[in-house]
């Protein structure tokens, strides 16, 4: 059994990382209100931007159709890696490499994958098995909708040079604070929706025409979908840090708590041992 030094130095050990993880976990559930907020207002406006997108480009004809709407065969694929820069969240950031490799193993199996992170997380892990052509780690310095859509403009690029058949991005999509969902997303090329021929389709006149309409709303909606993914991860990662957080600092009382006991135990060998010993001088003496 460790003596009373030593449970003691462990008591103290426990108390001062169950202080950190309890602090970590109440900034994790400040910063996830906001970032909770902020993906909410934005899913209704992101989803029905990309519905109406796919729903016009299906009504194109021939090679009217933008160049990011092109489907070709798939030789090269480029793979949008989103964790975080930060640890202590759970599984969040090694499901995103399980989702990674998942991903290239189900769809791509002999293909050539590159990979863009963001995130120092997917960077250290996924850079030992994939190229990694670019890392945006410092992204979530300053998180705004135009630092993404630089990001953006750089894939668009990519795929009109014909450098990448396809490019797809995987991150974790907020549910609740306890549930974060792996969600991988064709990014380009934009799929288009068929409609059924049952449905019933008006006839509209443009102004201006379909392609020039599809043209502007493609760029934006694809800023706008990179955009969302990231928002996503990002309340994603704090509801499981605040999760990790929490449990950590259960694990740790109840740690605590058992010590306590050990301690108390041990005190009270020891006193019981110092009267036995006591009594029994004070017999030998009387003998």
């Amino acid at each position: 059994m460790a003596n009373l030094k030593e449970i003691r130095n462990r008591i103290s050990s426990v108390s001062s990382t169950m202080q950190i993880t309890s602090a970590m976990k109440m900034v994790s559930a400040a910063k996830l209100k906001k970032a909770q907020d902020a993906i909410t207002a934005m899913r209704p406006y992101s989803d029905k931007l990309t519905e109406l997108l796919q729903n016009l480009s299906a009504t194109l004809e021939g090679d009217s159709g933008s160049k990011l709407a092109e489907d070709r065969e798939i030789n090269k694929v480029l793979i949008v890696a989103i964790s975080s820069n930060r640890g202590l969240a759970g599984a969040f950031n090694t499901n995103i490499i399980k989702g990674v490799n998942a991903r290239v193993a189900a769809k791509y199996a002999g293909k050539e994958v590159h990979l863009v992170t963001l995130g120092k997380k997917a960077d250290a892990i996924l850079g030992k098995t994939f190229k990694v052509i670019e890392n945006n780690n410092d992204i979530y310095d300053d998180l705004t909708f135009d630092n993404v859509s630089a990001i953006a403009e750089d894939l668009m690029a990519r795929f009109e040079a014909g450098e990448y058949d396809r490019i797809d991005i995987i991150y974790n999509k907020f549910k609740n604070a306890a549930t974060q969902i792996v969600t991988p997303e064709q990014f380009l090329p934009i799929v288009a929706t068929v409609q059924e021929e049952t449905t019933a389709t008006a006839d509209y006149i443009f102004e201006p025409s379909k392609e020039e309409i599809v043209e502007g709303l493609i760029p934006k909606a694809l800023k706008t979908q990179l955009f969302k993914g990231i928002r996503d991860s990002v309340a994603s990662e704090h509801g499981a840090r605040m999760t990790a957080m929490h449990k950590a600092t259960d694990n740790a009382t109840e740690l605590r708590d058992a010590l306590k006991l050990q301690y108390n135990k041990a005190r009270q060998a020891a006193i019981t041992n110092e009267i036995l010993e006591i009594v029994g001088g004070a017999e030998a003496l009387n003998n």
